[in-house]
């Protein structure tokens, strides 16, 4: 972190405000688990509500990191977009101090976001439902909720991945209950007493639900306004959904949304959430036989400390009461009470240590110098506390990444550093860890503290400012590591290598490498053949890793590593001679990667305001350009005049909420379709119909057949064109299984001396994919008019 970056941090979270928080964790014994598919479905007002309006603890359990979605950021797609979601939902569950409970772990696992899918028997096809369903189970078991709460309804015309976890997490329901299942869990059977479903629509501008929402059972309101920060809940919510930033979220609204109408499955009315459940202390001591006594004292010690806030002695005198009576009451507790709350005085007490803490003026600072730990490496812990503390024997121990070790020590005079050394056979850490706790002992590594406090010894965990992992101590650094090369072409490929050692390659039959300084050739077989060739990499005895790392002011520095090799893709490929090509990109790569072909291409990172676009034959427009490139809305007249001059303006899929407008955006008019659910087909594998086989763009330079639609990833393509003027003609049929064909994938029009071009295929997508379709479909796009 910079020293930005930390002062940012400890400004936005003053002590009094995290003692405050400490405390409200204090008054319900009841958790909600919110269950969803993507970071950034959570419901996060209504969890800012039940969080801090109600004490409750909040956990969000998410499914996939969203590395298949879309990015308003910047480039990163896949591994490495969801290392930043990843970091993202982090950072909103610390807007909302609660928990994040994982179910998928990224792209090679096979729960992950593998893009739109618009049924939740597809979804769970490609993840597993058995695995999904007993993920689920395990997390009911290790957070033991009492409310469940799916973000979204099971129906047609919803995200198929929404769907899925909606049934997932009802199914999951029995199975954590079920004595017979899961008995290498170390917790025992859970029942989920309140399942929830939200009693309002989830469509919008995205999806479509084609059912009406349950009858609502229960309305959750919340006060107008939270005590601590004087802001409403729902703006509390904002506040975290703000730190979804990859996905445009974090709205503001004049009038907050207060209530919230909720379905309870199976159950009556209800007057308040989980109004049948003890829901307090003082509710559990009445269940609690011989514990009751103590369980009483422990709640009004911390009714008294909530009431003494913020006179920070007497919190500490009343929390240790707290804390000496539930530990009784552990010990007098029946086996029966045990059973079913005995998670909740041990949940409590942990609480109770980190509100100790808190009143103690322990908020330490934890440095790894470095964080990025190397087989064979060093770092030193180094810990700040820049406050004065009345804690006593204050005693740091580490816990650390598999192969990393380090002694505990003590922390004098508000210092203290521990030396790390990792072994040279450590393994890599793992990118995608299994939750995240608002109360520490987040990723591979932390600090377990020990202190005493009002006569007290407490436990608790700190996080070091940066996580701690074991990485290579050599990246694979040979750029460029992706080729592609024309049936015949026997000339060598060649790449830079960068500073380290040099990676051994293992080359198929004919593939030959070699290395001259810096330079790397490549050398393809003789002959004909086409297709993908893999060369994979080593280094020190390892398999390489690539390392690609993302940087932004709210998540920091992300990065994600995967095993490395060279890509070569031969094929069949034509380029249009005379083009000259301007490209208007905002994050993919179809622009780098014309340039790699040889086109000629002007990167047009900047549009001048008296740009005219004379001096190229075509203008091709990137993904969702129009809605994050102000310069290009500026230059939208100017293409107008540039395609009716002669020009052929191109441009890739747009989504209609941003920057796209039907009647203006284009030469001439084009809506895009919503929902988008609608207007979209998922399988990669659909079938394709070529409508217009003998138009200019279908037959040269590259004659395209229903070849080039084979091998597809992902999908076909989605904000397909609905309604267009009568100067465009649809080129392309398609759809998903027992739907209509959508004709809107790919329309283009003779526009005075010039054309206009607009396609919903996710050709950027396939071209990072090496698909030999992509490239020659582009090639012929972005052809002159």
């Amino acid at each position: 972190m910079t020293a930005h970056d930390r002062l940012a941090r400890r400004e936005a979270a003053p002590a009094l405000m995290r003692l405050s928080r400490a405390l409200s964790r204090l008054d319900s014994v009841l958790t909600v688990m919110n269950t969803g598919a993507h970071p950034d479905d959570e419901h996060s007002g209504l969890m800012a509500w039940l969080r801090f309006g109600c004490g409750m603890r909040v956990v969000i359990a998410c499914s996939t990191r969203g590395e298949g979605g879309q990015n308003a950021l910047g480039p990163e797609r896949g591994g490495l977009l969801g290392m930043v979601r990843t970091r993202e939902m982090e950072e909103a569950a610390r807007v909302l101090d609660c928990d994040v409970a994982w179910v998928g772990f990224g792209p090679n696992d096979p729960v992950h976001d593998f893009g739109f899918s618009k049924d939740g028997d597809d979804t769970f096809a490609r993840w597993g439902e058995a695995l999904v369903v007993e993920r689920m189970a395990r997390a009911y078991r290790s957070y033991r909720p009492d409310i469940v709460l799916p973000t979204f309804l099971d129906v047609p015309g919803q995200h198929g991945h929404h769907r899925a976890m909606t049934r997932a997490a009802e199914q999951a329901i029995a199975l954590a209950a079920d004595p017979a299942a899961l008995t290498d869990h170390p917790n025992g059977p859970w029942t989920v007493t309140h399942h929830y479903l939200p009693a309002w629509s989830g469509g919008g501008a995205t999806y479509d639900d084609a059912l009406p929402p349950p009858p609502a059972t229960l309305q959750v309101t919340a006060d107008l306004q939270d005590p601590v920060t004087g802001a409403a809940y729902q703006e509390i919510g904002q506040w975290s959904r703000a730190r979804h930033a990859s996905q445009g979220m974090g709205h503001w609204s004049d009038t907050p949304q207060t209530t919230w109408q909720m379905h309870r499955v199976g159950g009556a009315a209800e007057d308040t959430i989980a109004q049948s459940l003890a829901q307090t202390l003082d509710d559990l001591a009445a269940l609690a036989g011989p514990a009751a006594d103590a369980i009483q004292v422990a709640a009004k010690a911390i009714a008294q400390a909530q009431d003494a806030f913020p006179k920070t002695a007497q919190i500490r005198e009343a929390l240790a009461k707290a804390d000496a009576a539930l530990e009784a009451a552990q010990v007098a507790a029946l086996p029966d009470f045990q059973s079913a709350h005995g998670h909740r005085l041990t949940r409590k007490r942990r609480e109770l240590a980190a509100a100790l803490a808190e009143a103690a003026g322990l908020s330490l600072i934890v440095t790894a110098e470095p964080a990025a730990l190397i087989p064979g490496g060093t770092s030193t812990l180094r810990v700040v506390q820049t406050t004065p503390i009345t804690a006593l024997d204050v005693t740091l121990s580490p816990h650390l990444p598999e192969g990393a070790t380090g002694p505990a020590t003590k922390l004098e005079k508000g210092t203290a550093a521990l030396q790390i050394k990792v072994a040279k056979d450590a393994p890599f850490t793992t990118p995608f860890g299994a939750n995240f706790d608002p109360l520490g002992g987040n990723g591979s590594g932390w600090l377990n503290m020990s202190a005493t406090i009002a006569g007290r010894t407490i436990q608790t965990r700190v996080d070091t400012e940066e996580p701690l992992t074991v990485g290579p101590a050599h990246r694979f650094a040979v750029r460029p590591f992706q080729f592609i090369r024309q049936i015949g072409d026997t000339a060598p490929l060649i790449a830079s290598v960068g500073a380290g050692p040099i990676p051994d390659f293992h080359c198929p039959v004919g593939w030959d490498v070699q290395y001259a300084g810096s330079t790397l050739m490549i050398t393809p077989p003789d002959g004909k053949g086409s297709g993908l060739a893999t060369i994979p990499a080593q280094i020190d005895g390892r398999r390489a890793q690539a390392v690609t790392q993302a940087q932004f002011p709210h998540i920091g520095t992300v990065s994600y590593p995967e095993d490395a090799s060279l890509q070569v893709l031969t094929l069949d490929l034509a380029l249009p001679q005379t083009a000259r090509i301007a490209y208007i990109g905002s994050g993919d790569s179809v622009g780098s990667w014309l340039l790699r072909l040889g086109l000629d291409v002007t990167m047009l990172d900047d549009i001048a305001p008296d740009e005219d676009f004379a001096a190229y034959t075509t203008v091709l427009v990137g993904v969702v350009s129009f809605g994050n490139r102000p310069d290009l809305v500026a230059a939208t007249q100017r293409l107008h005049e540039f395609v009716h001059a002669g020009g052929h303006l191109v441009t890739l899929y747009q989504r209609p909420d941003q920057g796209w407008n039907a009647d203006t955006t284009p030469p001439r008019p084009l809506k895009i379709g919503t929902p988008s659910l609608r207007w979209r087909v998922t399988d990669p594998a659909a079938q394709v119909t070529i409508l217009t086989p003998d138009h200019p763009l279908l037959t040269g330079p590259n004659p395209i057949t229903a070849a080039d639609f084979g091998g597809w990833d992902k999908e076909r393509g989605l904000y397909f064109a609905a309604a267009w003027d009568d100067a465009y003609t649809p080129l392309l049929s398609m759809s998903d299984a027992s739907e209509e064909p959508l004709i809107g994938a790919l329309v283009s029009g003779q526009i005075g001396a010039g054309r206009h071009t607009h396609t919903s295929l996710v050709l950027h997508h396939q071209m990072d994919r090496l698909v030999p379709g992509a490239f020659r479909l582009m090639c012929n796009l972005v052809q002159p008019a």
